[in-house]
């Protein structure tokens, strides 16, 4: 899909960002009511972790598959149907009754969370290469939505109800939707069609998986963290469950926030160079995450919020600077890879927990990581993984 240089659509660009917000807190609402669901069903820690996982694992597979069709499709069409899938999904949430229901509905609330890729290639197509770093950075931003559900919910849930409180947000969306499909406007292309062999060449070459890797730190850090961020405030601090729900919400915003400045910063100087400075501070801030006292925890949240916020505006800079007539497609890959990695930690971290007593080898294994993908990074600036991409992009 090709910019458009001469029109940038401030409206397209509003447009997609509140579907994505509203999926996403479509699918956070599962998380945040998981409280409610577990009492109510009475579920066993691993049983209410299976059911959080669940959709996670559609959100970040499902990114592949949404990427390619909106290449071949439009993001018009495609994140239309998207939507009306993840209003489905939401009311059937209302009528759960029972735990193989919470899997299965809750399974296809992923749907939601794999929209991310349709509205990168949605939206980048209205923008010219050196404004596509801060338009994707705003659309980003519609992780705003998780804060919206972890707030809204338990709100929700206290005047209306448990069915009512996933129907508030299936109906907010399906407004959206109508409002979408009215207004939204495909960016016009300037090439026909390409074939399925055509969209997944770039899923072989070597750089969609660097920048793959680059983004299964930020954005999986930053889903990592704020699942388990009230965990580790209730368990090393004994806050309470309000507080650490207030203080992770801080998080999410301030990653939220500086989503797009890493866009607006990557126009200015460049993806890669935000990135190799983004790793190592990550590191320090994930050194100062091990220690079991409040202030210096509260120093390396806050500046891996900061961190991987910017981070993530970089790395999908460099999506449509590498492969432009392929955005959806990498997008799709990227964006799984990012998912996968919100996946996996927590994971990690409680069977760290449970061998060790401690979350303290965990934050050295996120540290230890972050340095290696400075050295990818490094490498990266070398050239070493673009000779490939000149002949694709």
């Amino acid at each position: 899909m090709n910019s458009n240089p001469s029109r940038p659509n401030t409206l397209q660009l509003i447009l997609g960002t509140g579907a994505f917000a509203l999926c996403f807190a479509i699918f956070g609402s599962v998380s945040a009511m998981m409280p409610v669901l577990k009492k109510t069903f009475h579920l066993a820690p691993v049983q209410a972790s299976i059911a959080m996982a669940i959709p996670v694992l559609l959100g970040s597979l499902g990114r592949i598959p949404l990427g390619l069709l909106t290449d071949r499709l439009g993001g018009r069409k495609v994140f239309t149907w998207t939507m009306i899938a993840s209003v489905v999904a939401a009311v059937l949430m209302g009528k759960v009754e029972s735990y193989p229901q919470l899997l299965l509905f809750g399974f296809f609330t992923g749907i939601a969370l794999a929209s991310f890729s349709v509205g990168v290639a949605f939206v980048s197509g209205w923008y010219p290469p050196e404004k596509q770093g801060f338009a994707l950075g705003v659309y980003g931003a519609g992780n705003v939505g998780q804060s919206l559900a972890a707030f809204g919910a338990p709100l929700l849930f206290v005047n209306l109800g448990f069915r009512n409180t996933f129907w508030t947000f299936a109906g907010l969306l399906a407004i959206w939707t109508v409002i979408f499909f009215s207004f939204a406007k495909d960016a016009p292309r300037t090439a026909p069609p390409k074939s399925l062999a055509q969209m997944t060449r770039p899923l072989r070459e070597g750089m969609s998986w660097v920048l793959s890797f680059f983004y299964f730190l930020t954005f999986g850090g930053f889903v990592a963290m704020s699942i388990y961020l009230p965990m580790f405030l209730t368990e090393l601090f004994k806050l309470t469950p309000q507080d650490a729900g207030f203080r992770t919400a801080g998080f999410v915003l301030l990653a939220t926030a500086l989503r797009p400045v890493g866009g607006w910063l990557s126009d200015k100087v460049g993806g890669l160079t935000i990135l190799l400075w983004i790793f190592p501070f990550v590191t320090v801030m994930a050194l100062l995450l091990t220690f079991q006292t409040m202030v210096p925890f509260t120093l390396g949240a806050l500046g891996m919020a900061a961190a991987i916020g910017l981070g993530n505006g970089a790395v999908f800079k460099l999506v449509p600077q590498y492969f432009p007539q392929s955005i959806g497609a990498v997008t799709g890959l990227v964006g799984a890879m990012g998912g996968l990695g919100g996946f996996f930690p927590p994971l990690a971290l409680g069977l760290i927990r449970q061998q060790t007593g401690s979350f303290v080898w965990g934050f050295v294994l996120l540290g230890c990581f972050a340095l290696i993908c400075l050295l990818v990074a490094k490498l990266t600036a070398q050239g070493r993984f673009q000779k490939k991409i000149a002949t694709v992009a």
